[in-house]
């Protein structure tokens, strides 16, 4: 009979990590371990994780007891119903696979885990004043990163045009790829306008531009955008296919980015991978500010994926007390130990 439990771990940021939506000082994430009573030695190892203000049940002061609910009853998986909880999905689905595969913390053998391969993946700029923006961009060029994530809408605009401005002056979008992320900070009647002046920058792509759930507005700026929008938080907490389908239907936006441990697991982004190709939508995967565990197994999936496109999967190195790390950043590139 399969058993499980978790050990919670409080992750501490090397330093602040500044987003639109508040400072990030230190995040709750759980280890769980599933393994079968009559061999008790072999466990697969998953993580649910979740993020202030951002995970669907990041406020549920009961998160811990009914995430120990779920592990009780982990005999009975498919009788759990693990929708409201998209982070203890992801947890369990990761730990099931891994001990399938015999408690290795190989998810999946692909050419990456087997150190032939790496995966390209994009440098990310946290928010903070201009000078730390600015000493964060010229460490990761420094580093050869070709492609660089900006957190925007935390700091003055004008500065922010001028970090792009600055970054432009030195390394033309042919040699640079630059995506931002505005979590939501622009409002409906100043997004098209912020839009309009961020172009100049020849950016690759926004991610979310406004707050979720404002469809309509949103379908306009997909529909008019001078850059190609990404949705991002708009997709977290729909577990519903068929409103899944609806959502990209009315929006159609550029891209999606998938975050397996918002979104609900790996099947579940397969779903919303299967619905944007349809679509003739692009897509990426991106970590969530997991621990190293739960970054290697997002890692180990996007390589399922052969998708050319630089991952969002650099942020192994956030944090003073992670986990141990099979992972590595060689310039631009993640590779698997």
């Amino acid at each position: 009979m399969l058993k499980a439990n978790s050990n919670k771990i409080t992750l501490q940021f090397n330093q602040p990590a500044g987003t639109s939506r508040g400072v990030l000082k230190s995040k709750n994430s759980w280890i769980i371990e599933v393994w079968n009573e009559e061999n008790p030695a072999i466990k697969g190892i998953g993580e649910a994780s979740i993020i202030e203000n951002l995970s669907p049940e990041w406020d549920n002061i009961q998160y811990e007891r009914k995430l120990n609910d779920f592990l009780n009853s982990i005999h009975d998986r498919i009788s759990l119903d693990l929708k409201k909880y998209p982070s203890i999905e992801f947890g369990i689905e990761a730990a099931l696979l891994d001990l399938e595969n015999g408690g290795k913390q190989i998810y999946f053998d692909t050419p990456f885990t087997q150190g032939r391969e790496g995966i390209s993946i994009n440098g990310l700029i946290w928010m903070g004043e201009k000078e730390f923006m600015l000493q964060q961009i010229k460490q990761k060029m420094a580093d050869g990163f070709r492609c660089l994530k900006l957190k925007i809408g935390a700091i003055n605009f004008e500065d922010e045009l001028a970090l792009l401005k600055y970054i432009r002056s030195h390394f033309g979008p042919q040699d640079l790829e630059l995506r931002v992320d505005a979590n939501g900070a622009f409002s409906v009647d100043n997004a098209m306008e912020k839009l309009e002046q961020l172009s100049a920058f020849h950016l690759h792509s926004i991610e979310q531009p406004i707050q979720p759930k404002q469809w309509i507005d949103l379908e306009q700026l997909c529909k008019n955008t001078p850059i190609p929008i990404a949705l991002d938080e708009e997709l977290i907490g729909i577990s519903d296919y068929g409103i899944r389908e609806q959502l990209l239907d009315a929006a159609k936006p550029q891209y999606i980015i998938l975050k397996p441990s918002l979104v609900g697991g790996f099947t579940s982004s397969d779903n919303w991978i299967e619905l944007a190709e349809k679509r003739n939508i692009g897509w990426w995967i991106t970590s969530a500010l997991e621990s190293n565990v739960g970054l290697n197994a997002i890692a180990q999936y996007a390589s399922t994926k052969n998708n050319p496109m630089p991952q969002g999967l650099g942020t192994g190195l956030l944090f003073a007390n992670n986990t141990p790390s099979t992972l590595v950043i060689k310039h631009d590139m993640l590779y698997h130990l």
